[in-house]
């Protein structure tokens, strides 16, 4: 007899992902942010490398962070605003818990670091779904920080690069839903080459 994975499969076909700047606190507490992480955790991983790392960037680190970006993007981008840091501000305030996903491919391994980088990909994902199943909305947002030389030196070792920033907290308005793509244009039947199309 099959199991009824009914409530799995409506936690999959649930899941929402919230804009960051709209979420409200309170993020997950330690239990739950450990039990969290353990769960991104349990991803396919060719040749058992763990090329990715979560770095939580804690209540009381977030001026630092803040300060963090001001300087990143004073160096990077001579033509900021006030209205550009203003900004660098608001997005290290973000409410709820903020998790830095790494990616930390090895480099000349027998395992593609393509291959290493899907990993990583797949921990994000399982990330979001196990905020959503514990109850709390999750972004995962990248932006010029992600690919800034100096805010990756921050958070990252040699080789290593930011994947995302995801943030855990509650939403603060009914979440919509958007548009997703008609199954037809994404899923193909494979055609051997040489065969003529039906």
């Amino acid at each position: 007899m099959l199991n009824d994975r009914s409530s799995i499969l409506s936690l999959l076909e649930t899941r929402r992902s919230g804009k960051p700047r709209e979420l409200t606190g309170p993020g997950p507490n330690r239990e739950e942010m450990e039990r969290i992480l353990t769960i991104a955790s349990r991803v396919p991983d060719h040749g058992k490398l763990t090329p990715w790392r979560f770095v939580t960037v804690a209540d009381d680190q977030r001026s630092a962070l803040a300060a963090l970006f001001r300087d990143a993007l004073a160096e990077e981008n001579e033509q900021a605003t006030d209205a550009h840091f203003q900004k660098e501000d608001e997005f290290a305030y973000y409410q709820g818990r903020l998790v830095v996903l790494v990616s930390a491919p090895i480099e000349d391994h027998k395992i593609p670091v393509w291959e290493q980088q899907l990993s990583c990909g797949t921990v994000g994902m399982n990330l979001l779904l196990a905020a959503h199943a514990l109850g709390f909305v999750a972004g995962w947002v990248t932006g010029w920080r992600a690919y800034s030389p100096k805010v990756n030196a921050a958070f990252c070792g040699p080789g290593e690069r930011i994947a995302g920033f995801i943030f855990i907290g509650h939403a603060s308005r009914e979440l919509e839903e958007r548009e997703r793509p008609e199954l037809s244009a994404v899923w193909k039947p494979w055609q051997p080459p040489g065969l003529s199309h039906p």
